[in-house]
């Protein structure tokens, strides 16, 4: 049903260029100059596909930013949603705790395990990075350490776009814009596997990181050090980069040598997107002291964000005065009963597996078209969080020039082709160029394999387009 000022006429309307109505205009005149052709208007969404109000179809092989891991119109959370705001929509945590809550929680620490037992629910990413490191600072204080407030963070990385959270996010470009308002934290290299050093292997490589990081804590002086962020398999900012396990490893030892706490940002990996609830799964040995979540436990149904927390520091914090922070929606039960509702439907329907199998299947098809394409320098990523990265040049791995805009003429490619990628151009592209392919957790074999044939068809229109400049 349509809202009563809004016709199903009107829906089935182009939209107009931005800035050519005289007021109310969308979100997206905030990014785009005036006159740029409109996006097309959404009419429904169902299971991995998108209906525009022209009737287009398209298959979303990106789960929007990387968030929607259920797809589109699943019964369970919609019937949760709706219950939970029949009940109470809202309920401050100042004044009552919710069962949405609670039951969360629970849920949340049986599937995460030992160590998680506590949980801090916000509405987004962002907010969860920086109640995570505002955390660890009163932490730091109430084990008597006061001088701890650096957080080192890798270069490139993102983090969020609030100040607290930009200021750990290994971006330069927008640390040019906004570094006058903030306080910037120490960077070291991000471990990357592809374009590395050619001298160096990858796990060669991988010890160099790992050096910088005990050296950088050296310098900055390790009684001020208080974190190290890192996502244990990467998002937009190094496109699904997935360290070698020496330097997971050595991370671990080095912040337990000085004591410095491991905060993994699982906000795009966590959920069982890589195929584990929990990416660092993937590497028993790096287990982080705070987990950061966000984007795939709310699946796109609700705003949702939140950190993990072990008991024992929490305690801490609580008996100190308790945590200094909070939000107007932080522990929201509308919040909480979806995400309740997505944890549920992604273990009881067995999808950390399906992340895993057809993870492999995904891998192996975009392999096999890197193989066949000019243009295709690299597939990495874990389960159904995957990249594929673009160079004008295989054998030198050399990037296309930023002007080119490489992946922004992948994904508009991919459009004609009725399929949906996710690109961000982290430090306005200087870091590279790829797209991620990440379908919703429901996806299926046959759904994999329409998937990689239409990314192989738009990356060759990309290939013809990029070499008419």
């Amino acid at each position: 049903m349509t809202r009563p000022d809004i016709s199903r006429e009107d829906l089935a309307l182009p939209p107009p260029p931005l800035g050519s109505l005289p007021r109310g205009e969308p979100i997206q005149v905030f990014a785009a100059p005036l006159g740029t052709p409109a996006k097309p208007s959404i009419a429904r969404a169902e299971g991995i596909r998108m209906w525009d109000t022209e009737g287009r179809v398209y298959i979303d092989a990106s789960s929007g930013p990387v968030a929607c891991n259920l797809g589109y119109g699943n019964r369970r959370v919609l019937d949760a949603l709706r219950e939970q705001a029949e009940a109470a929509a809202f309920a401050n945590v100042s004044h009552f705790e919710s069962a949405a809550n609670r039951r969360f929680a629970e849920r949340l620490a049986e599937a995460a395990g030992p160590g998680y037992e506590r949980v801090f629910v916000v509405s987004g990413g962002s907010e969860a990075n920086e109640a995570a490191i505002k955390l660890a600072r009163q932490i730091a204080v109430a084990r008597g350490e006061p001088s701890r407030f650096k957080v080192i963070a890798r270069q490139p990385s993102y983090h969020g776009s609030t100040l607290g959270a930009l200021s750990l996010t290994g971006d330069p470009a927008a640390h040019d814009l906004f570094g006058p308002m903030m306080r910037p934290m120490p960077k070291v290299p991000a471990p990357v596997t592809y374009r590395r050093p050619d001298h160096l292997d990858p796990e060669a490589w991988a010890h160099v990181c790992a050096d910088t990081l005990e050296r950088t804590i050296q310098d900055e002086g390790p009684t001020t050090v208080l974190a190290f962020i890192q996502e244990p398999v990467g998002g937009l900012a190094t496109g699904a980069l997935v360290p070698h396990d020496a330097y997971m490893r050595r991370v671990r030892e080095i912040c337990d040598r000085y004591g410095v706490l491991l905060i993994h940002d699982e906000i795009m990996s966590g959920g069982g997107r890589t195929g584990g609830f929990l990416a660092h799964e993937h590497w028993p040995d790096c287990k982080a002291d705070l987990v950061v979540m966000a984007k795939g436990v709310g699946a796109g149904y609700f705003p949702l964000g939140l950190v993990l927390a072990p008991r024992d520091l929490v305690a801490l914090v609580a008996e100190s005065g308790g945590f200094q922070h909070g939000h107007t929606a932080f522990g929201n039960p509308l919040a909480c009963a979806v995400g309740l509702a997505v944890l549920e439907e992604t273990l009881e329907r067995g999808l950390i597996a399906n992340a895993r199998d057809m993870g492999a299947r995904l891998r192996d098809r975009l392999e096999a078209i890197a193989g066949r394409s000019p243009i295709i320098g690299d597939v990495r990523g874990k389960g159904l969080l995957m990249a594929v990265e673009f160079v004008a040049d295989k054998e030198r791995k050399t990037p296309f020039a930023i002007a080119a805009a490489a992946a922004q003429t992948v994904s508009r490619a991919a459009l004609d082709h009725g399929l949906i990628l996710y690109t961000r151009r982290t430090n306005r592209g200087r870091d590279g160029d790829w797209v991620m392919v990440a379908p919703p957790l429901i996806v299926t074999a046959e759904q994999i394999d329409d998937i990689v044939e239409r990314i192989e068809r738009a990356v060759a229109d990309a290939a013809k387009r990029l070499r008419r400049g």
